[in-house]
């Protein structure tokens, strides 16, 4: 099969498209035929080496996926035929950049039916990244006010949409070129952080999901008792005591494969309430370029590189 691997860190150029042997699934496991993979920051910043999760090369690079069940294991959720579309193993290796992938049927779910693979494909590490964080970590619930940084970005886009299903007031940060884009999401204000500090002008919020490093400022514009959850500093212990000193609740998110949630998110989906927006697509062989984009930090929403 085709598969996307890296034999070294470096520039978007060490991304190789080769021919590597198909995986054969286990018990509970299922063979997913990939029609499209989604391409994250995460996979830029461990193809540069910025974040080693996966050793040293040579490994194959990505994990959202999104396609059709080619093999079911013994004891696995689903049978031939049956779309599907997760984040299998993160942050272990799952080669999620080719033509098939074999995973553990319960770090899968079954695809929206309102939408097609290369959507699909956009929504899984992001989605979860913004659940977790709002409604496992926070309990975001109807009539909070919520902070979202880099709002139209991967995983703020689906922040927005996730709190306003959950009946929050939402505040979204981002680029005054990205304002229509992150209102159309559902967002009731939103603050061009070029050249408004949020800090000076939002007040005694309920939760921040912080996708920015922004941890210490971020706690100054949280409620006693308010929730900060950071995506970028999840590991920050000083952190931690800092925010446990300003009587503030810290939660450090790092996202885990998770079925049920993603049926959730699936459910909304369907329900009109959540709607990934891919901004482009590429081939598979042109994941450099993917990679490219995605470093730019420019992209609104996500990139898909189809497979199938």
């Amino acid at each position: 099969m085709r598969a996307v691997v890296q034999k070294s860190f470096g520039g978007p150029e060490v991304l190789e498209t080769v021919d590597i042997a198909r995986p054969e699934p286990l018990g509970g496991e299922v063979l997913i035929r990939v029609m499209a993979s989604g391409v994250n920051p995460v996979d830029v910043a461990v193809r540069s080496g910025a974040y080693p999760l996966l050793g040293e090369p040579p490994f194959g690079v990505g994990w959202d996926i999104s396609g059709v069940v080619e093999e079911a294991g013994p004891g696995a959720r689903f049978k031939v035929g049956d779309e599907v579309f997760g984040m299998p193993f993160f942050p272990r290796a799952a080669t999620g950049y080719a033509e098939y992938v074999a995973a553990p049927s319960r770090q899968v779910a079954r695809k929206p039916a309102s939408i097609g693979h290369v959507e699909a494909a956009a929504v899984p590490l992001a989605a979860l990244t913004a659940w977790q964080g709002l409604v496992d970590a926070a309990r975001v619930k109807a009539g909070d006010r919520v902070l979202i940084h880099r709002a139209a970005g991967g995983v703020g886009h689906f922040a927005v949409q996730i709190a306003k299903a959950r009946g929050a007031h939402v505040i979204a940060l981002a680029s005054e070129a990205r304002h229509e884009f992150v209102r159309s999401l559902g967002a009731d204000e939103v603050i061009d952080y070029r050249v408004t500090d949020y800090a000076d002008v939002v007040r005694d919020l309920d939760v921040v999901l912080d996708s920015n490093a922004h941890g210490s400022r971020s706690l100054r514009v949280l409620r006693r008792g308010g929730t900060l959850v950071t995506i970028m500093e999840h590991w920050n212990r000083e952190l931690e005591a800092e925010a446990e000193a300003a009587g503030r609740h810290f939660a450090g998110v790092s996202v885990e494969p998770d079925y049920a949630s993603l049926e959730a998110i699936a459910e909304l989906i369907d329900a009109g309430r959540i709607r990934p927006h891919v901004q482009e697509t590429f081939p598979l062989e042109e994941a450099g370029k993917a990679h490219e984009l995605v470093g730019s930090g420019q992209v609104q929403g996500k990139v898909v590189l189809i497979v199938g």
